[in-house]
C-alpha cells in the first residue's frame, strides 16, 4: 500500500491557492470596453460672401446674355455715370430696341461728351438706322479723340464699304488691322451692322478676305472671297490679278475656287 505524502499534499494546496488568486484578479480576466468618444467636429467656418452693387449684378448679368435683368440692375444705381448708361445702351440694343440704346448713349455722352467708346456705339446705331453720314461722322469724330481704337476704324471701314467708297473703306480696314491683327475675329459689344445688300456684302468680304491674307489667315480670306463671289462683287480675273490675294496662289482650295468661277457660264 502506498504512503501519502504529506509534503505532496502541502503542494497541491499551494497550487489550488495560486490558480484561485489568478482566476479572481481583474488583469486575468479578458473585458471588453468602449472607445472613448470623439468630440463633436466644430462646424466647417463659412466666410462671408461680400454683396454684389447693383452695377456689379448687372455686369453679371450681361456676361450670362440676360440683359433686361441687367437693365433692371442698373436702374438701381444713381443714374450719374456715363459708364452705367453706356452699359445700358449696350443692353438695349442687344435686344435690338434701337431707340431706348439711343437715348442711353445720348444720355451717356451728356455727362462725358468725349468718350470715344460710347461715340463708337452711338455709331453703330446710326448704320443700323442706314444713316450711312450721321455715323461716318461720329467715327471720326472718335477717331479724333482717341486714334488708337481699332474698333472704331474697323466700324468706319464697314461704314464707308456701305457707302461705296470702296478704296476709303479699304484704307480704314488696314488702319483697323495695323492696330489689331485680331480685330476681325472680334464679335462681342455693338459693332456695324453688314451693309444691307448683296453689293455691299459682297464688297465687305472682299475686303474682309484682304484682311484676312494680311493676317496669315488664308482660309478665312478664301472663304471671304467665295462670298464675295457668290454676292456678285467680284469675279475669278479680277480675284487673280489683285497683287493683295497673290499670296494665295498655289493653296488648292484657292485654285479650285477660281476654277470653278471660271468654268460657270
Amino acid at each position: 500500500m502506498r504512503r501519502f505524502n504529506p509534503r505532496s499534499r502541502i503542494a497541491a494546496f499551494l497550487i489550488l491557492a495560486v490558480l484561485a488568486a489568478r482566476s479572481a484578479s481583474p488583469l486575468a480576466q479578458t473585458t471588453t470596453q468602449a472607445p472613448a468618444a470623439s468630440p463633436p467636429l466644430a462646424p466647417p467656418v463659412v466666410a462671408p460672401q461680400p454683396q454684389l452693387t447693383p452695377e456689379q449684378l448687372g455686369d453679371t448679368l450681361m456676361t450670362h446674355q440676360r440683359y433686361q435683368a441687367a437693365i433692371e440692375a442698373f436702374k438701381k444705381t444713381p443714374l450719374d455715370s456715363s459708364v452705367v448708361w453706356n452699359k445700358m445702351g449696350i443692353a438695349y440694343q442687344m435686344m435690338f430696341n434701337l431707340d431706348e440704346a439711343s437715348r442711353c448713349y445720348q444720355e451717356s455722352l451728356k455727362i462725358a461728351p468725349n468718350d470715344a467708346h460710347v461715340l463708337n456705339n452711338l455709331g453703330t446705331i446710326y448704320d443700323s438706322l442706314k444713316q450711312y453720314g450721321a455715323a461716318e461722322r461720329i467715327y471720326r469724330r472718335a477717331l479724333k479723340l482717341n486714334p488708337n481704337e481699332a474698333v472704331v476704324e474697323k466700324n468706319l471701314g464697314t461704314n464707308l464699304l456701305a457707302q461705296h467708297k470702296y478704296k476709303k473703306g479699304w484704307e480704314a480696314y488696314k488702319a483697323a488691322l495695323a492696330l489689331d491683327p485680331e480685330i476681325f475675329e472680334q464679335s462681342a459689344g455693338p459693332r456695324s451692322d453688314n451693309p444691307a445688300t448683296a453689293q455691299e456684302r459682297g464688297a465687305m468680304n472682299y475686303y474682309l478676305a484682304k484682311g484676312c491674307v494680311r493676317g496669315g489667315r488664308n482660309d478665312q480670306a478664301i472663304e471671304y472671297l467665295r462670298m464675295a463671289l457668290n454676292e456678285g462683287f467680284t469675279n475669278a480675273k479680277k480675284i487673280a490679278a489683285d497683287k493683295e490675294f497673290a499670296s494665295l496662289r498655289g493653296i488648292p482650295a484657292f485654285e479650285q475656287l477660281l476654277a470653278a468661277q471660271k468654268s460657270r457660264p
